[in-house]
């Protein structure tokens, strides 16, 4: 794989990553089958961009230590507990004290670096196809309040995917003499993007999970930083891609297996209770049927979309993919982090801009404006005003 620098002044590098290519009626072993290479993939590594975020001085105002936060009215009321920043959640506090408990020949004070990622494909223009597919990486160590100002700066760029170019098309004539259909490159899509994260996860960033890194922070206290990954904010779509599901499947939601026709009982009780009892979870079956799925798929030569592959897969609403370094049958993030007991399905957060306000808040907007429309007179108009 060919590297080479960037931007060497701030370690920008641009690299490439391989996706191996199926065809339906084509037998071959998966580690036998034609690889085609997608270029342009721009990227920070990960342990750079958190040393950086934590040599700024705006990390004087990171908060090194998580605690939980009670609001009282008055003496004679109970206290009641405010969840309001990642640094007051429990994951932090149960990460805090997991790392704290490790035997260590080390004196320095240990503190949880809170990834919070967040990515989306963003069109530059309203004509044309421009678009930018970028991967920003936040701290929960710092405050929500400033973490959302603009001018804060707080967004740390790490990567940005690139697309899947016209050219796989041709190289997939050249090897199987057939064009790539729909469910190919769908497929492909998905490989791609379990294939950057693989990259991204690299083995300094495994290390520095397990043992931390010094880093002097602005304070000019060494601290040793351990990173850990909270929270990922995307749009549906892209949740999906990340955790490898099926689109609006039979069990839709990254994080439970609530299916199609409960969702309207959303909000109640007893649906809270079904979430909570019905988590996903990252586990060997999970594994083991998409190592079946691809096995057929490849060694069997069926098409992706088979009915096969949906008798092993359809039960959890999952797709064939995986991320290909060494052949074992993971999400990325799985096949990096599974050793840490980490739960990938857990770091999916609602996204506010995506689910509500340009999701159930527009659609709601967009009716009434309908029906002030019908209404007519001024009532358009009174709407404006108010």
């Amino acid at each position: 794989m060919d590297e080479s620098t960037l931007f060497s002044s701030n370690s920008w590098y641009t690299t490439s990553v391989t996706i191996r290519l199926p065809c339906e009626g084509v037998k071959v072993h998966e580690e036998n089958a034609p690889e085609f290479e997608v270029e342009e993939l721009h990227y920070r590594k990960l342990t750079d961009v958190i040393k950086a975020a934590f040599a700024e001085t705006a990390a004087e105002e990171y908060n090194a230590t998580p605690y939980k936060l009670f609001w009282q009215a008055d003496d004679d009321t109970i206290p009641e507990r405010v969840f309001g920043e990642v640094y007051t959640a429990d994951v932090m506090l149960q990460e805090h004290e997991t790392i704290k408990a490790q035997p260590r020949d080390c004196s320095l004070e240990t503190v949880v670096a809170a990834i919070m990622l967040w990515s989306d494909l963003t069109h530059l223009a309203n004509f044309g196809h421009a678009a930018l597919w970028p991967i920003y990486l936040y701290l929960g160590n710092q405050s929500k309040y400033v973490r959302a100002k603009p001018n804060s700066f707080a967004a740390h760029h790490l990567a940005y995917i690139p697309k899947l170019s016209d050219k796989i098309q041709d190289f997939y004539r050249k090897v199987y003499g057939t064009s790539a259909t729909a469910p190919v490159l769908t497929h492909c899509k998905r490989e791609l993007m379990q294939a950057i994260w693989a990259f991204l996860i690299d083995d300094e960033f495994l290390h520095t999970y397990e043992h931390g890194m010094i880093i002097e922070f602005p304070d000019g206290v060494v601290r040793r930083v351990f990173p850990r990954l909270l929270t990922y904010a995307a749009d549906y779509p892209e949740k999906i891609l990340l955790a490898s599901m099926k689109y609006l499947g039979k069990y839709p939601c990254p994080r439970c297996l609530v299916g199609k026709e409960n969702i309207s009982k959303l909000g109640s009780k007893r649906d809270r209770q079904v979430r909570r009892k019905k988590e996903r979870v990252d586990n060997e079956p999970r594994r083991f049927s998409i190592e079946h799925a691809r096995k057929a798929i490849f060694e069997s030569g069926r098409s992706i979309i088979a009915a096969v592959v949906e008798n092993i897969l359809g039960a959890l609403s999952l797709v064939p993919t995986r991320a290909c370094t060494n052949f074992t049958s993971f999400n990325a993030f799985s096949e990096k982090l599974s050793r840490f007991m980490f739960n990938f399905y857990c770091m999916f957060v609602p996204d506010f801009m995506h689910e509500f306000e340009l999701g159930a808040w527009k659609a709601t907007l967009t009716h009434l404006i309908r029906i002030l429309f019908e209404a007519g007179d001024d009532k358009i108009q009174e709407f404006n005003t108010r």
